[in-house]
């Protein structure tokens, strides 16, 4: 029960109430007196209790000295906000700041106490209570904007420019050139090659600068207003399209992903204002004309201009500038050869750069009257056009530029190299032709051996350029190069570099004797099936049998000066010449003329019959050296390289005397008597031409070997399944006649009078 106990008169400002454990049986008689209250003990009037389970006076509300009732008390004041942060700069700074510090504080202290906010505000009635004050919201105002600026200068200290770039952003293709300076291919993931500003007309710089960002020279590299209009957009619409300047599209190209996000937006704004505190303003033009995305596979305003016009940059003119800069915001929507839609687009948008730049400056009236009819660019991507055969040629560059420049792979993949061949067009065309045409015969004369055929060709210059080769019927479907191959036997065609070892080095008819001269009316048994010899007698194969050597159809020939045995193609002379000389140095003198050491035979007697496995490159490289007077230059396929306008070294090629001039010029002269004797109706007497045919055992290949005007042609014609395996198969008539030689038939097309 509750039992409200009247206070005395001196207090009666306060009424208490307490809670009193009446015991069972009610309140004994005297059990509540003045001044204490009797618990299970006898109290006195001071309410101190007699015993152990006795209380003291404390609960009976009366103060022990004054006999007052006690009072709660009170909490100590809040500090004043001045006083709080005195005490917290004390706290932090030490005792000797805070004197300095305490004035000011108490200073701002009564404006912070005012701006504190309190809600609902008092002497403010209805909805006014929740109204900040003026002081208040200036307060929150001032805040905030400082806040925002400590931000945005923590992030622009944060944001730091890498180092590289965007690997996609750098690359570019590799440009490949004829030997007269005309495109010939091009090569890499992208079609971009980057270019200098100053090679870039001021007319094309100021079409995209008033289509894009005409106030590109003065702005801080950020447009405010663009990315607010950004946020709002990607916020709403996830899109960020427009607003950005040139500074923030390089920003984006080079640095950043694509992504249509905030973050990647405030990331690009940062990176543009630091990047245009750090690079020049044509700098970063430069940098975004080489990098912008035009469209047809192509970045870079060069690439832009070559794929939509034919052209270089510095051709184009300012109408034509226009369109490409219109291109820019989105190729797949102003490009005209892709719809109507399209073209009408771009039409629009063409007119209205052009009339900006003359509402800037750029352009004057008269200038822009001029340019009245839409300039229609080509309807497809020229760059495209690489073609079959170039291929093979863009392969051998690619291997030599690497090799010579010293690239890497990972390099040269990157791009932006102009690689400048020796590969004459209009002799690689022939030579493509009489090929082709070679091929389309056999296929209707002997249409299944002509499924298993290879025709390899080359034309070498006397100074070691490759001007053609024929590699294959086409790069994408047969990678392997024709003309390249070491695969199957020179034949007879090798028989000039024994000839060529035998003038320079004489012959030993026996082991401890004096080398004797050799000359072209040196006499040897030009008999069939003549056995070769040896100081020591006759020479003898594993397997026990004597070794001798046989001419085309069993002919024999009696006893026949060198000169007139290499002119005819008689065989038998040559293996005995090669012993006689030595196989050793018959080998020497064929690497030295131009054949690979992995190409040469064996060191037996057939080396000399043709047992190597020369290429037509290197075939035709070794006749070269007969032409150029026993000199051997290293051919080669790259002439000069660039990258990105700058020339970049080349390793030489190698050149070495591989002979006497005179040995070369007797195994010349009996070349020239060899095409005289086997083509009487085709012989000239204004051109020097020097050739010879080439036979194989067991009709595993046919050879032609010739040169004209100091320019070596090999052509070989060979069956192989690459299927199944490298070997050769006998060409079952593909190769002709002797009267009418497939070989012979493509040479003399592919070396014609070039017209």
């Amino acid at each position: 029960m509750q039992l409200k106990v009247p206070a005395p008169q001196q207090r009666a400002a306060a009424d208490e109430t307490m809670q009193l454990r009446v015991p069972e049986g009610g309140i004994p008689e005297g059990g509540i007196r003045k001044g204490g209250i009797r618990k299970g003990g006898k109290a006195d009037e001071s309410g101190k209790a007699d015993g152990s389970g006795k209380a003291d006076g404390s609960g009976s509300g009366e103060s022990e000295t004054s006999g007052t009732p006690s009072r709660r008390r009170r909490k100590a004041a809040r500090p004043s906000p001045a006083a709080r942060l005195t005490a917290g700069l004390t706290a932090a700074l030490g005792p000797r700041l805070a004197p300095v510090l305490g004035p000011v504080a108490a200073f701002l202290g009564p404006y912070l106490r005012r701006m504190r906010p309190q809600y609902p505000r008092p002497g403010r009635t209805g909805w006014r209570r929740w109204i900040p004050s003026w002081r208040q919201s200036l307060g929150g105002f001032l805040a905030t904007l400082g806040l925002s600026s400590l931000l945005l200068v923590v992030a622009y200290a944060a944001t730091d420019i890498p180092e590289d770039l965007n690997t996609y952003a750098t690359q570019q293709d590799n440009v490949y050139f004829w030997a007269d300076g005309t495109p010939m291919a091009r090569t890499g993931w992208v079609l971009r090659q980057s270019m200098s500003l100053d090679d870039i007309p001021e007319d094309v710089r100021w079409a995209v600068l008033a289509a894009e960002n005409e106030s590109f020279y003065s702005d801080p590299g950020i447009s405010f207003k663009g990315i607010t209009r950004a946020v709002f957009r990607t916020l709403g619409q996830g899109d960020t399209q427009g607003g950005s300047t040139i500074t923030q599209q390089y920003v984006k190209n080079v640095y950043l992903n694509q992504d249509q996000t905030v973050s990647r937006k405030f990331t690009e704004a940062m990176m543009a204002l630091k990047l245009d505190n750090r690079m020049s303003k044509d700098e970063i033009l430069e940098g975004y004309l080489n990098t912008s995305w035009f469209g047809r596979g192509t970045y870079g305003i060069q690439r832009a201009a070559q794929a939509y016009y034919g052209k270089d940059v510095s051709e184009l003119n300012v109408s034509e500038a226009a369109f490409l800069a219109s291109l820019l915001k989105g190729a797949g929507l102003y490009d005209p050869t892709l719809s109507q839609a399209n073209h009408e687009r771009a039409v629009e948008r063409w007119s209205w750069i052009l009339d900006r730049m003359v509402a800037i400056g750029k352009l004057s009236p008269q200038e822009r009257a001029k340019y009245t009819k839409f300039p229609e660019p080509l309807e497809s991507n020229p760059l495209y056009d690489t073609g079959e055969q170039s291929d093979y040629l863009v392969e051998l560059a690619a291997q030599y530029a690497k090799k010579t420049a010293h690239i890497s792979d990972p390099e040269f993949d990157r791009g932006g190299y102009q690689i400048y061949t020796t590969f004459e067009k209009g002799r690689e065309d022939q030579l493509t032709e009489a090929v082709t045409k070679a091929r389309k015969q056999a296929k209707k004369d002997n249409p299944k051996e002509a499924r298993t055929a290879h025709y390899g060709a080359a034309s070498i210059a006397a100074d070691g350029r490759i001007l053609a080769v024929y590699g294959g019927p086409d790069h994408r479907k047969q990678g392997y190069n024709e003309s390249n191959a070491t695969t199957v036997p020179a034949g007879s065609a090798f028989m000039p570099f024994v000839y060529a070892a035998g003038l320079e080095h004489g012959v030993r008819k026996s082991r401890d004797g004096e080398p004797t001269p050799v000359t072209g009316e040196t006499l040897y048994n030009g008999d069939d099936e003549v056995p070769v010899t040896t100081p020591e007698g006759p020479y003898w194969d594993r397997s026990g049998r004597k070794v001798a050597a046989r001419n085309d159809g069993g002919k024999s020939y009696g006893q026949i000066s060198l000169h007139q045995a290499l002119a005819l193609s008689v065989n038998t002379p040559f293996m005995q010449l090669g012993m006689d000389t030595g196989l050793e140095k018959v080998r020497s003198t064929a690497e030295a003329s131009g054949l690979l050491p992995s190409s040469i035979g064996a060191q037996v007697p057939t080396l000399s019959t043709g047992s190597s496995t020369p290429s037509a490159i290197r075939m035709a490289s070794g006749y070269a050296t007969f032409a150029a007077d026993g000199r051997h230059t290293e051919p080669y396929s790259v002439r000069k390289i660039t990258h990105n306008g700058r020339t970049v070294a080349l390793d030489k090629p190698a050149t070495r005397r591989a002979m006497g001039a005179d040995t070369a010029r007797e195994v010349q002269s009996a070349l020239v008597d060899a095409y005289r004797a086997a083509h009487p109706e085709a012989a000239s007497a204004s051109t020097v031409v020097a050739g010879k045919i080439g036979t194989t055992e067991n009709d595993k290949a046919a050879w032609y070997v010739g040169t004209a005007e100091k320019v070596s042609t090999a052509v070989v014609v060979y069956r192989m399944d690459l299927g199944k395996s490298l070997e050769p198969l006998p060409l079952e008539g593909l190769a002709g006649t002797a009267a009418d030689s497939v070989p012979y038939g493509i040479w003399s097309s592919a070396v014609r009078p070039l017209g």
